[in-house]
């Protein structure tokens, strides 16, 4: 079984229409780094004719993998853009599911690999810059923007972020929000402690807090103009953006939190309620799913999945768990309508 004729059935419940004839292509691109800019690997989803022969992307022994056709020619119609953003440790694989979704509603879709958050690249010096996160993202648009041949044409109005978990907070700060680690920090030390209080050790490790202090660079503002949209994915960590930038965002955002918390990891809906209750109500929608765990948001497990996670990371398989009677399946299929019908209808 691989994930794309699931796609399919997304589509068909969710009320969408797929593309006639159509199929999902996919490439991967290098990105070389400069003395500003660090280098980046970015993956492509886009439209394209369905002929030739498939292949299942981000396959492995625990996830479903995507059939794609790798390296297709592009259409030649203008098709409006996503750039996707992963969380801690993940990788462009984490929403696989979901850019095939996009792409089978026309669009086109981005994400790069955040150097040192990456699950094959966790180095310790780059993961502390969250800050070229947001940059990393930007500098993905623009390569995309600027080059028809990689995914074809775009339409430079119909431009939106998501991102999951760390990849969250980046689509916020893309948005407009602005970043106070220093207030983050204090937070913690009040009676009702947000999220990233629970696990200072990981808030260090991506440069929020450490040794007492929060990285200046943090507060910078890093709003792309160029996005006209964005949809956070049970973000973390929330409560140091300032209610002030939040209250200034100009742009649709849709907020999701996971409402299911199990032993092995707390529920970050906090992070997404302070995001609700600061943003401008009439361009912000909230959408708590209480079957839903932080992990229900990424790509579908195989069966048997969580013991294989176990056998290799004991402690870990968690991550294939869900909340509810529901499959991930299922959950994935409420996400995507809601998404496909948010975007569909703030970029038009």
């Amino acid at each position: 079984m691989r994930y794309f004729p699931l796609a399919m059935v997304l589509l068909g419940l969710s009320g969408q229409v797929a593309l006639a004839d159509s199929a999902v292509g996919f490439k991967q691109i290098q990105q070389p780094g400069t003395n500003s800019d660090r280098a980046l690997t970015i993956s492509l989803w886009y439209p394209t004719e369905a002929s030739g022969k498939t292949e299942a992307v981000g396959e492995n022994p625990v996830f479903f993998g995507l059939d794609v056709q790798r390296d297709a020619m592009t259409t030649g119609d203008k098709h409006p853009l996503v750039v996707l953003s992963h969380g801690y440790g993940g990788s462009w694989r984490n929403l696989n599911w979901l850019a095939g979704v996009l792409v089978q509603n026309g669009y086109v879709v981005a994400a790069p690999d955040h150097p040192g958050t990456t699950f094959a690249n966790m180095d310790a010096v780059e993961s502390k810059r969250i800050w070229e996160r947001p940059r990393d993202i930007s500098r993905t648009l623009t390569v995309v923007l600027d080059n028809n041949g990689l995914a074809g044409k775009i339409d430079p109005a119909r431009i939106a972020v998501i991102g999951h978990s760390l990849g969250g907070w980046t689509a916020i700060e893309l948005a407009g929000g602005r970043y106070d680690a220093e207030r983050a920090l204090k937070d913690c030390e009040g009676a009702a402690q947000p999220a990233q209080c629970t696990d200072l050790p990981l808030m260090a490790k991506i440069g929020i807090v450490g040794q007492g202090k929060a990285d200046p660079k943090l507060s910078e503002y890093l709003k792309d103009e160029r996005i006209r949209a964005a949809i956070s994915l049970d973000l973390g960590p929330a409560s140091g953006f300032t209610s002030q930038s939040l209250g200034a965002v100009d742009i649709p955002v849709l907020v999701y939190a996971a409402g299911h918390e199990t032993k092995e990891i707390v529920a970050i809906k906090s992070d997404s309620e302070y995001l609700r209750q600061h943003l401008p109500q009439i361009t912000t929608t909230y959408r708590e799913i209480g079957d839903a765990t932080h992990f229900s948001f990424v790509q579908v497990c195989k069966p048997g999945a969580d013991q294989i996670i176990e056998e290799e990371s004991p402690g870990e398989g968690f991550v294939c768990r869900d909340g509810g009677g529901r499959a991930r399946a299922d959950i994935h299929q409420q996400i995507a309508s809601e998404i496909i019908e948010f975007l569909g209808e703030k970029l038009n």
